[in-house]
């Protein structure tokens, strides 16, 4: 009898109980999680397991998933069980209240079906032949035996592909002008001191020009003013209008025939350039760092690359599985961000077989599920291999994240990753400028190189 009313009971006793986690003070637990989040979150996951809570200063508790039993049940649920927007409104600075990375439920399903054209299908075969071309033009003019950056010439490469692919911008007076003024909106977004400002409300007070968050504004407006008047000319001069993503918007029309509010296209190409930027350098930045510290996996990706012959189609080069496979070993080692979209519960829900009350945020923890050692054996070592060896389910390998919210540019991504790495190694011989460790520090949601990854080209292949 009182076990078959302890398993009556049993959920609503348990249900008001989060997993366990740090016990420090919530201000401590969030300088942690901004300073050092990957040995933070290895600390947590050794000490409370896969599902544990953090309590961060500023914001509610924060459940964090690093299990794909768990992932899979939070991907699965219906999209309507929770809520993104207020979950994630630390973006909105950023994006604006139009971006789609905070809609839920049907107008993120209409937003998504809107703009999934523009990065899929036949204008992958354009898109690819661009960023080839951009790559190569950058690269050409980097001197041999000097040491640059990676993070500084992937950068460089990243903002003339959107600036030609997503905004259409081909004029080379105009195309400096948003090559200056949005170079200086993503180093805004990519400060360390401008990031953290995202974390605390209280200082995102406008001081004037020389405060941190004067700066931020000004810069936003700046950039907002440079897109508006793009879209008036567009809309006045249809001869403007190309095939660059830019264009396609303001072209698309909702099922109901309505076009897109000039505020709608400006917040989701801040969308854009935050995700498709910041993340893209990050995850490039890391790839080189690798291929330079394993050799072995250099000499194979070259050899892979060579078999194609000379000037070997773009998207024959996208296909090749070893490339592919070391595109997605540098995202499983570091993923670019470390979590999913949060995900706060609607109504009560049981995940792993926990009872969580409505009001619950869940953040599914991409690095915590692509170290798992049942998973991923010897997940500290770098090995594309496991790749060709194994298909990893959507709940195992979530880079892009999952569900309903999977990264509506992730095919680009991917083809951006791989051309742009193959463009290089087929042709230049690189190696580190030195031999200075290398730790992933925080930029926002992103995970970079801590030092930039230093590089230089020592004579061509």
């Amino acid at each position: 009898m009182n076990t078959f009313m302890n398993n009556i009971f049993q959920p609503f006793m348990s249900k008001n109980k989060l997993p366990n986690g740090p016990e420090e003070p919530e201000l401590f637990q969030l300088i942690n999680w901004l300073v050092r989040p990957f040995e933070y979150l290895k600390e947590c996951v050794d000490r409370y397991g896969d599902i544990f809570t953090i309590r961060t200063f500023g914001f509610s508790p924060l459940v964090f998933i690093g299990n794909s039993q768990g992932i899979q049940e939070i991907f699965s649920t219906y999209a309507k069980s929770f809520d993104v927007k207020t979950t994630n409104a630390i973006l909105h600075p950023i994006t604006g209240d139009h971006s789609i990375v905070l809609m839920d439920d049907s107008k993120h399903k209409r937003e998504r079906k809107l703009l999934m054209p523009a990065f899929h299908g036949d204008r992958m075969k354009l898109y690819a032949k661009k960023i080839c071309e951009i790559t190569d033009n950058v690269t050409s003019s980097q001197e041999i035996n000097k040491p640059f950056l990676a993070k500084s010439f992937i950068e460089e490469i990243a903002l003339k592909i959107l600036v030609d692919i997503l905004f259409g911008i081909r004029e080379e007076g105009k195309s400096k002008q948003f090559l200056s003024i949005i170079t200086d909106w993503v180093n805004i977004i990519d400060s360390p001191v401008q990031s953290s400002l995202m974390f605390f409300k209280v200082l995102q007070v406008d001081l004037g020009d020389w405060s941190p968050w004067g700066n931020f504004i000004r810069t936003k407006q700046t950039v907002d003013k440079l897109l508006q008047a793009e879209i008036e000319d567009r809309r006045t001069n249809r001869k403007k209008l190309g095939d660059d993503i830019f264009s396609l918007m303001l072209e698309a029309t909702y099922e109901d025939g309505q076009k897109m509010s000039d505020d709608q296209i400006k917040h989701e190409l801040f969308t854009f350039l935050y995700a498709g930027y910041e993340t893209t350098v990050t995850a490039l930045s890391w790839a080189f760092y690798w291929l330079e510290k394993y050799p072995r996996v250099k000499v194979k990706l070259l050899q892979e690359i060579d078999s194609l012959g000379d000037n070997p189609d773009p998207m024959e080069i996208s296909n090749l599985p070893y490339l592919t496979a070391v595109c997605e070993e540098t995202l499983r080692f570091y993923p670019a961000v470390t979590f999913a979209f949060g995900r706060t519960a609607k109504q009560d829900m049981k995940i792993m077989g926990r009872f969580f009350e409505a009001g619950t945020t869940f953040y599914p923890c991409i690095y915590s599920v692509h170290h798992q050692e049942d998973v991923y054996p010897n997940s500290k070592r770098f090995r594309p291999e496991r790749f060709l060896e194994r298909q990893y389910t959507p709940y195992e390998f979530i880079p892009f994240g999952g569900g309903s919210r999977y990264c509506l540019g992730y095919a680009f991504a991917m083809l951006e990753m791989k051309l742009l790495i193959a463009s290089i190694v087929s042709k230049y011989n690189l190696k580190l400028a030195d031999n200075q460790p290398i730790q992933p520090v925080r930029h926002l949601s992103t995970i970079k190189p801590s030092n930039g990854v230093p590089l230089v080209i020592t004579g061509f292949r």
